[in-house]
């Protein structure tokens, strides 16, 4: 069979598979919340699943094996270092709902640190939530074409339109479901594509590939590490599913899924770790060109692997995209209408005076067709991790200290725009040389995150500060 008519079938499977698996949301509790009949809570083994399958990104299998082709198996063991996000991510979220009672991350900053600290936090989550739409039907696209040729962007447009057909018949359900199957069929097209690609180089080799240093790569590692501890705060396609099971099951299921995920990325590290062994020319797209020097059958297998992982990610998207506009800034409940604390009054007002999922709806078509704009204008896709990981350091005390009573407004404040300060000043290369750590090509990188996160924790403090001493005035005035 051609190339070509494999690659579209694939997707033809794929989009009937998902359509079929699909429920369709009635209630809200279901749409934003993947709750059926308002109670009944996702499995253990689905949320891990879940969990798994949504954090395993197109985009970052690319980036994982692109490390691997550059730094052997030290590349994807450093890309790794970011999956610790995910138990990071689940014990924070575990104690911020026995201990504050939490409904989501945007409801502690909205009634701990206030409405434009809430604001703050909604715009950072939802500009992510914009590039992973992008990025990850751009990866698949590539397999359909090179970049800019028509069977590229034809196949981005209707990757992105299936995927969003079967995200608006259930919304979080759907993509909870949908990612069980998805991450089956994931790990059989990898183990696969592995048993065919690993013995061509030897296992031996494999293992010994790459120098544990900085120059070797270590250094992204430590920068992996330092962001592990607030880079998952931003990111509502993980922290989303810490808010649909009991918190002690979601705690298992976060432990679990942050092992298996991050056992994962290593293995689809070796896709690239093989073209270093082999002296394998791959560019920035490791697997597509790993698998094209294997032929058509590895090919197939990786691609649709491709499209079952960017399909997990982009509804998942969707749906936290349509939670954060419907829930987090229109301020409705799981059952309806709630007086919960929202950013701006006027907006939520608006929002709650919409039908929750009819609305969500049209926010998931919005954000498809916005969020695809970038694809059609020619943004490259590999460059936002590491640097929008600098820019939210400061979510990293907001949350992890969230159970410091004194903290408020001027502690989110301090901690959260000099996190971001510092980013933008590394990505317009404005961060002095001497912070650089070791001689690798992620030193500058590893130095400002270093900085950075002693800067934020020590805003954070300042600001605490700064909260008691106009709470003490606030009450003498009274």
């Amino acid at each position: 069979m051609d190339l070509e008519v494999l690659l579209w079938t694939s997707m033809v499977i794929y989009a009937v598979v998902m359509f079929a698996l699909s429920p369709r949301a009635t209630t809200v509790a279901e749409f934003f919340s993947a709750k059926k009949d308002g109670d009944r809570e996702i499995s253990t083994g689905f949320l891990i699943g879940s969990v798994v399958i949504s954090w395993l990104f197109a985009k970052s299998i690319t980036n994982a094996a692109n490390l691997g082709a550059s730094y052997g198996l030290v590349g994807a063991v450093a890309y790794a270092a970011w999956y610790l996000s995910i138990p990071v991510a689940g014990v924070a979220i575990y104690l911020l709902r026995r201990h504050l009672g939490a409904e989501s991350l945007s409801d502690v900053v909205t009634s701990k640190y206030g409405r434009m600290a809430s604001l703050g936090f909604l715009v950072a989550i939802l500009i992510r939530l914009f590039n992973e739409v992008w990025s990850n039907t751009a990866v698949v696209a590539a397999y359909f074409g090179a970049a800019g040729s028509t069977g590229y962007y034809v196949a981005a447009a209707v990757f992105a339109g299936l995927t969003l057909g079967y995200s608006l018949r259930g919304g979080l359900r759907s993509s909870v479901l949908t990612d069980a199957f998805q991450c089956g069929v994931a790990v059989f097209l990898l183990v696969f594509a592995l048993a065919i690609i690993v013995p061509d180089a030897s296992v031996g080799a494999t293992l010994s590939s790459g120098e544990w240093t900085l120059k070797g790569g270590l250094d992204l590692a430590l920068v992996g590490l330092l962001q592990a501890f607030s880079y998952g705060f931003h990111d509502p396609v993980l922290t989303d599913r810490g808010f649909i099971s009991r918190p002690q099951q979601t705690l298992r299921g976060y432990l679990a899924a942050g092992a298996i995920a991050g056992a994962f990325i290593v293995l689809f590290g070796l896709i690239g770790v093989h073209a270093n062994v082999t002296g394998l020319a791959v560019g920035e797209d490791a697997p597509l060109k790993v698998a094209q020097a294997f032929g058509v059958s590895v090919l197939a297998g990786i691609s649709v692997m491709m499209m079952l992982s960017a399909g997990s990610t982009l509804d998942s998207t969707l749906s936290s995209f349509s939670k954060a506009v419907v829930q987090d800034l229109g301020g409705v409940g799981a059952e309806g209408r709630s007086a919960r604390a929202i950013p701006i009054e006027s907006l939520g007002r608006w929002i709650r005076a919409r039908d929750p999922i009819h609305l969500g709806r049209w926010v998931m078509v919005a954000t498809v067709i916005v969020g695809s704009l970038p694809l059609y204008l020619g943004t490259e896709i590999l460059k936002a991790t590491t640097i929008s990981g600098t820019m939210v350091l400061g979510l990293a005390p907001v949350f992890l200290l969230a159970f410091v009573r004194a903290a408020g407004p001027f502690a989110f404040h301090l901690a959260f725009w000099s996190g971001m300060a510092l980013g933008i000043a590394h990505t317009a290369d404005l961060t002095p040389e001497w912070l650089a750590i070791g001689g690798g090509d992620y030193a500058a990188l590893l130095g400002v995150n270093l900085a950075g996160t002693v800067l934020v924790f020590v805003g954070f403090g300042l600001g605490t500060l700064v909260d008691v001493f106009v709470s003490a005035e606030t009450s003498s005035e009274g």
